[in-house]
């Protein structure tokens, strides 16, 4: 169990109080924290950020992205079978790709360093094309991630886990037959799942133009990067409307998309490797509970 965490946070990206507000509510002693300092920080940082826009101006459409080796073909084909990939990109054309990481456009303000400290241990320093690949594209949960589940009441259940992909999927309606394993005292008419799991997992990102902003995958691609790793395999959604990339961008992208596609210099992956712009904030431990609860209402009534 993890004792805390250590936060590396992008500073000078608006809002500043949405900093403000994760400090008070998430840092150790936050109490003490010099909030004038911080805001300083925060101030500079900003104003480094109008530097870039002139001496970086349209880096973000200087990716040097490429297409996925050929050698990983047959395993791309796997992962495109795979119903997490067809669930998951259905809508938009997707397809694999090499970014750089560098130059990804990131909406993510924030990642926990002690995961991606942990990420890299798991990938090792020099993986291999294959290795990379499957690091990038997994098709299982890791084995380290448990979950705990507790009956806390008449249809109430708690889902408590460390992984910040943990989430509620969906309610969903079953046959009889793909409960497998369960004994039920009476026929069964039909049975509703409440799905609480993990994400994809895949590292994917979104295309407009010559941009591509990472969607998920921040912490496997800080963790990459920072072992020297220039280029990651990754599953690109192309968006050619302002529509499209509503559906397929997070909702602080969807609220602004042209700060994100059309700025000089939006924030970059590589911004949480510049001393001028992140700042390490020492966190208490945080674990991700989904409470789930149901009613039920048994009518008799006339047709």
């Amino acid at each position: 169990m993890r004792k805390g965490d250590e936060e590396i946070w992008l500073l000078g990206q608006p809002p500043l109080s949405k900093l403000l507000q994760f400090v008070r509510d998430t840092v150790v002693d936050a109490a003490a924290v010099d909030r004038a300092a911080l805001t300083a920080e925060w101030r500079a940082a900003n104003d480094y950020y109008e530097e870039l826009e002139k001496s970086e101006a349209g880096i973000a459409n200087q990716g040097s992205h490429r297409e996925l080796d050929a050698g990983l073909a047959r395993l791309a084909a796997q992962v495109q079978a795979h119903p997490h990939y067809r669930r998951c990109f259905d809508t938009l054309p997707s397809r694999f790709g090499m970014v750089e990481l560098d130059k990804l456009i990131v909406c993510q303000r924030h990642v926990t360093h002690n995961f991606v400290e942990a990420i890299k241990a798991r990938v090792g320093p020099a993986p291999d094309p294959e290795a990379l690949f499957r690091f990038c594209m997994p098709l299982e949960t890791p084995d380290d991630t448990p979950v705990e589940i507790l009956e806390v009441g008449s249809h109430r259940y708690t889902f408590r886990c460390e992984s910040t992909d943990f989430r509620f999927h969906e309610p969903v309606l079953l046959r009889p037959e793909q409960a497998h394993g369960y004994e039920a005292y009476g026929a069964v008419a039909g049975i509703v799942g409440l799905v609480v799991g993990f994400g994809s997992n895949f590292l994917n990102a979104v295309q407009v133009g010559k941009r591509i902003l990472l969607n998920n995958g921040y912490h496997r691609a800080c963790a990459l990067r920072s072992l020297g790793i220039t280029h990651a395999p990754c599953v690109i959604q192309t968006a050619t409307r302002a529509d499209e990339v509503s559906i397929a961008v997070k909702s602080v992208v969807a609220e602004s998309p042209e700060f994100y596609f059309e700025s000089a210099r939006p924030p970059l992956l590589k911004d949480f490797f510049d001393p001028k712009i992140r700042k390490v904030l020492r966190t208490r431990k945080r674990v991700r509970q989904i409470e789930v609860h149901f009613d039920i209402k048994n009518h008799l009534v006339s047709e």
